[in-house]
């Protein structure tokens, strides 16, 4: 038992090196417009609403469950595409065995997200499986943030037409 304890802390204070390592690494990157553009559709392509082909009209929207990705997300929407904060709306999806919790869930997302509780008034129940994998449950458990940006499908549009265009005629990845 020593021996692997003592092998488990010899990695993990290798990945803290590393981790750190490339934190000072990052510092010396500046981030123009060009590349959070860029970063803002590789987002969104992993991650947010698509519209079919044939389908209905979809508007924005952007599930994760990482505070970082949702703030570097809307940064994007506002910086980038000139969406009001007004036009972005958040909507909270838990499992509905977090119920008890929903005031701390939403002090949480108002907290990471520096908004105010009142900016988070949707939310919406997940049916609870007994068993599961999750590693974050009960009192660490927060779900998963929904951005969605209202009156604005041709967003959506252009979106994909960035995605296809990245695709299909500049850089040719796929």
């Amino acid at each position: 038992m020593r021996g692997a304890k003592a092998q488990k802390n010899k990695r993990m204070n290798i990945a803290k090196e590393i981790m750190e390592k490339a934190k000072k690494q990052v510092a010396n990157i500046s981030i123009n417009k060009k590349d959070l553009w860029l970063m803002g559709i590789m987002l969104y392509w992993a991650e947010g609403a698509k519209e079919m082909d044939n389908g209905r009209s979809t508007g924005i929207r952007f599930s994760n469950s990482d505070p970082f990705m949702l703030l570097l997300f809307r940064k994007w929407l506002i910086d980038v595409c000139n969406v009001s904060l007004h036009d972005i709306k958040y909507e909270i999806y838990i499992h509905e065995n977090s119920a008890n919790n929903l005031g701390e869930v939403k002090k949480y997302w108002s907290n990471c997200l520096g908004e105010k509780i009142d900016r988070f008034p949707l939310v919406y129940f997940k049916k609870f499986k007994v068993k599961t994998n999750r590693k974050r449950i009960g009192r660490e458990y927060f779900g998963l943030l929904n951005i969605r940006v209202i009156k604005n499908t041709h967003l959506n549009r252009e979106i994909r037409g960035w995605i296809e265009g990245i695709n299909n005629y500049r850089w040719r990845v796929v």
